[in-house]
């Protein structure tokens, strides 16, 4: 068996905030595959708002972060947060004027008035992109009104100081990572509340051995820091141009941005296609 690629979609594969990759990335994708190579997706995104891009053809994907792990039609890794860390964690944030938005594996569900909160905001990393395009697009992003009580994987989070974020820290960090980008261009913070059981690195762990493949022979490609367990497991790590600091200086090699193409020079500098 050939390698297995793993590659995060918002500013990695697309554009951020976009479902449609370029198309040169998408003729690296194939001939990998034909190649012998497994190639996934390894996003934030839960699975329904990975379908648009997982449909274009791909092996499985490590979704949520690492909190729904599937090659085809087959679930390796389903870990929901509690709902008492769910409501607690909810509470807390609101409580502070954090604004939240939650994912569940096939629905989000969002603060009312984060939308305006987002165009205050300024241009930011591609996480907040994502999510202001997601929003003005109403891509799966429903009111958080209309919550009707299914598991929740992950809260994304944003607010305008670090010390909003204190009092779920001191309850909840210690079974959960509190993910902060690391980009202070915009007039926010944006972060993820992801639970200590899972991460993208621990994800690519799980298709590996389903693979029976050593993470020796797996390439991990990312842009920001909700990227770093990835790039810090797979055997050859690559972060894109357009990507954060902090990462490039943590992976193996730096390939041109989303939109040179990248992705396809990537893919031939590392000899897979």
């Amino acid at each position: 068996m050939g390698k297995i690629i793993f590659l995060d979609i918002d500013g990695t594969l697309t554009q951020p905030g976009c479902n449609v990759p370029p198309e040169s990335a998408m003729v690296a994708v194939r001939k990998a595959r034909q190649n012998g190579h497994k190639v996934l997706l390894c996003s934030g995104r839960n699975p329904a708002m990975m379908d648009p891009v997982y449909r274009l053809g791909f092996d499985g994907a490590v979704a949520g972060a690492g909190g729904y792990v599937f090659v085809g039609d087959k679930v390796l890794f389903d870990c929901p947060m509690p709902d008492e860390d769910f409501r607690l964690g909810m509470k807390l944030l609101g409580d502070r004027g954090v604004f939240r938005t939650i994912e569940a594996k096939d629905m989000s569900y969002g603060d009312e008035e984060l939308g305006d909160f987002l165009a205050q905001a300024g241009e930011g990393n591609s996480e907040l992109v994502r999510w202001r395009k997601a929003l003005a697009e109403q891509l799966d992003i429903h009111p958080i009104s209309e919550y009707d009580g299914r598991p929740i994987y992950k809260i994304v989070f944003m607010c305008t100081s670090a010390s909003q974020l204190d009092d779920a820290r001191a309850a909840l960090e210690k079974d959960y990572n509190f993910i902060v980008q690391d980009v202070a261009a915009h007039k926010c913070l944006n972060g993820e509340l992801i639970n200590r059981k899972f991460d993208k690195g621990r994800g690519v762990r799980i298709i590996a051995d389903y693979f029976n493949v050593p993470l020796s022979d797996t390439i991990g490609f990312g842009d920001s820091m909700n990227d770093l367990e990835m790039i810090e497991t797979v055997g050859t790590s690559v972060c894109m141009e357009n990507g954060s600091p902090l990462l490039k200086e943590k992976s193996d090699m730096v390939c041109p941005r989303v939109e040179e193409d990248g992705l396809y020079k990537g893919f031939v500098r590392l000899g897979l296609i």
